[in-house]
């Protein structure tokens, strides 16, 4: 095979400069009216593809994007590899071992959350397959365990973006559904792969199913298993002896690569041996919250959006959008997936308008749903009438999500932050500079406040935090409990002039630590008060005149001003 031409060249970097300029322009624009980033670069690939630039200019549209040739090959490739990192990223948000240690309540979400709509989505395709989309000549059992997959799939990425943006992601209402749509997701993903491998599309070397189904399952278990303590002993010593981050970030796109091709050649798609890579590196405790933030802001800025939008270039939305079919996918995607969350949260004993906003959290399904599609029409499983439908539900469901929530966890009165603090529970001067210490020091004044035993407290806060860490950035951590003696919610308020690591996303040390106690059942007390501390501090650049604070009078004079500006703003 020759080299690319001048022309090939040309051609290449000027549709890959356009398409990725369109991607992050509409992406941000999606993301100024409070929607998902994905919702903007998709519509640049149906703007740039053969919905929209074909239709006006068919011959600007086949110079930029020819189906076939140097050029074709190349986009694709490079597609390919945007989507295998892009798994990479989402395999890292995978925290195995959350799954464990949120009570019954997270059990429970994740069985209804995947075994409600599994079934319900697999009746409907074997009932109906024509009806819902199935490709000419794919067998119709392929096609219902796929749409069964679809529909029981959540969107991990998407379901932490939208509880990031309603700073509940550190929560424990974040906690419960992000262990409960890992478990769905790595459960949905290892089906698909099973699926793939029955197709026998993804390499030449499938010929015997049975071999494929067992490799891809020696695969998962030994990345999930003796993989990741491998990782887990690997990261400290390149954490010690390269430079940071870039050592762990080469290291894991590194493994990506291999953990790919591994799964191309066994079988399956690429795409899932990066994630199961992702998943495996992710679960160790020795990679920083700022080295996965470096990764998925090096993800997001480039292959992400070139993903996304080429998905626009594929397929015809407008000649292939049926009304009847779209309006049927997203009942039934909507109707079994909040049936599921919701009756799994409220068997796990959470109160109904909580158990409900579990039931719209799972629902979100954003890009997942669209990988799956994009891999299930290339394959010839669905016809593109489907894979239209799967893309509008995939968005509406990201779009509904987030508002809904906001809604729902905020009837009744909120608790605010100024009503539980006092100076019993101020500590100006943290001596400690470890996590240990400081929540030691502050569930003794919040144990105190609270009429509790400081012991018994400090079990409960470090459990939760040792789940996962509390910092969100800005200089801030908010390490807190549910117990069942606090009457009111309590805050505690500790300052450390040179900082203590709670692993924040943004890398820095926390200067102010509030630890938050409210009652176990009213987890909607805990959400309150963390969401006004985050939005302060996102909106004003509190740290700094805190740490200028000499004591509790000054502390709550500093925050009566600011609450004081909010409201006059407002």
């Amino acid at each position: 095979m020759g080299n690319l031409s001048v022309d090939n060249i040309t051609v290449m970097f000027l549709a890959l400069g356009i398409l990725l300029g369109c991607a992050r322009l509409l992406g941000e624009l999606a993301q100024k009216f409070h929607q998902p980033a994905v919702l903007g670069e998709l519509l640049a690939g149906v703007l740039l593809g053969p919905t929209v630039l074909g239709t006006i200019a068919p011959d600007l549209f086949g110079y930029l994007f020819p189906a076939t040739g140097p050029n074709a090959i190349a986009l694709g490739s490079i597609t390919l590899l945007s989507v295998a990192l892009f798994l990479l990223v989402a395999g890292l948000e995978v925290d195995l071992s959350t799954i464990g240690r949120q009570g019954k309540i997270a059990p429970w979400v994740s069985i209804s959350g995947i075994v409600l709509p599994f079934a319900i989505g697999f009746a409907a395709a074997w009932i109906a397959p024509e009806m819902l989309g199935r490709h000419d000549g794919a067998s119709p059992l392929i096609f219902a365990l796929f749409l069964a997959t679809a529909l029981a799939i959540s969107a991990l990425p998407v379901i932490a973006k939208t509880l990031m943006d309603l700073d509940l992601y550190r929560t424990d209402f974040g906690m419960i559904i992000i262990s409960a749509a890992i478990f769905d997701d790595l459960t949905g993903w290892i089906i698909f792969a099973i699926i793939l491998g029955l197709m026998g599309t993804a390499s030449d070397h499938s010929n015997n199913i049975v071999m494929t189904i067992v490799l891809t399952l020696a695969f998962a278990g030994f990345m999930l298993t003796a993989g990741r303590w491998l990782i887990h002993r690997t990261l400290p010593f390149l954490q010690a002896y390269s430079k940071r981050p870039g050592g762990v970030l080469s290291f894991a796109i590194t493994l990506a690569l291999l953990g790919a091709a591994l799964a191309e050649w066994i079988g399956i798609h690429a795409i899932f041996g990066a994630f199961l890579v992702g998943v495996a590196v992710g679960a160790s405790p020795h990679l920083r919250e700022h080295t996965r933030m470096v990764l998925d802001k090096f993800v997001s800025s480039f292959f992400a959006p070139l993903f996304f939008a080429s998905i626009g270039l594929k397929v015809n939305f407008i000649q292939h959008f049926d009304l009847a079919l779209v309006v049927t996918i997203i009942l039934i995607a909507c109707v079994c997936k909040l049936a599921g969350g919701t009756i799994g949260a409220m068997l796990g004993g959470m109160p109904k308008r909580d158990s409900w906003a579990v039931g719209f959290a799972m629902n979100a399904r954003g890009a997942m749903e669209i990988v799956l599609g994009i891999l299930a029409l290339q394959a010839g499983i669905i016809d593109d009438r489907l894979f239209v439908a799967l893309v509008i539900m995939a968005i509406f469901t990201s779009m509904i999500s987030g508002p809904i929530i906001r809604i729902l966890l905020q009837l009744g009165k909120k608790k605010r932050l100024i009503d539980a603090v006092s100076s019993k529970t101020f500590v100006r001067d943290l001596k400690s500079f470890s996590r240990e210490g400081v929540i030691t020091e502050l569930t003794e004044a919040a144990g105190g406040a609270a009429g509790l035993d400081p012991k018994a407290v400090y079990k409960a806060v470090w459990e939760r935090e040792s789940a996962l860490p509390t910092g969100i950035g800005k200089g801030v951590a908010l390490p807190h409990a549910r117990l069942a003696g606090v009457t009111r919610p309590v805050v505690a308020i500790g300052i450390s002039e040179a900082g203590v690591d709670f692993d924040a996303p943004d890398g820095e040390p926390a200067h102010v630590i509030f630890l938050i106690l409210t009652h176990e059942d009213d987890p909607g007390a805990q959400l309150e008060i963390s969401s006004e501390i985050a939005h302060l501090f996102r909106e004003h650049d509190l740290t700094p005149p805190i740490l200028r604070t000499k004591s509790f009078t000054e502390f709550l004079a500093l925050l009566k001003d600011i609450l004081s500006e909010r409201r006059a703003a407002a």
